[in-house]
């Protein structure tokens, strides 16, 4: 179920108000729409990943379009060595590794990091 759902329901007096808490409590925050702006140089800046924007030049954002699925199948092949954001959660928390596995996953990842630029 979706927040405007949820709300529709309340106000249509279908769920209490403690019931409707509950059910928004365990949506989790949520999270900022994604935006595009043109920068001052001429750039495409998308907002909402992360507090800056992420700013690309148009024919830079279309090559990184284009490798979408080399992008997808890296992140499928290697999804037990990344760590995932919880929604909400800021990108410019710190960034070191929690744990030893943590680490380990970090340092393969970081050896694996050629194969990300073979196909561009």
């Amino acid at each position: 179920m979706h927040r405007k759902e949820i709300l529709a329901k309340l106000a249509a007096g279908e769920i209490t108000l403690e019931e409707a808490d509950r059910l928004l409590a365990e949506l989790g925050p949520e999270l900022p729409p994604l935006t595009c702006k043109v920068s001052p140089k001429g750039a495409v800046s998308v907002y909402g990943l992360q507090r800056m924007p992420v700013t690309l030049y148009a024919d830079q954002w279309f090559r990184l379009l284009e490798f979408g699925d080399e992008i997808r199948a890296f992140i499928e092949r290697h999804r037990a060595e990344l760590r995932w954001r919880e929604k909400g959660e800021m990108a410019d928390k710190s960034a070191s590794p929690d744990s030893e596995a943590d680490a380990q996953a970090a340092s393969s990842t970081a050896s694996d990091s050629h194969e990300t630029s073979e196909g561009a």
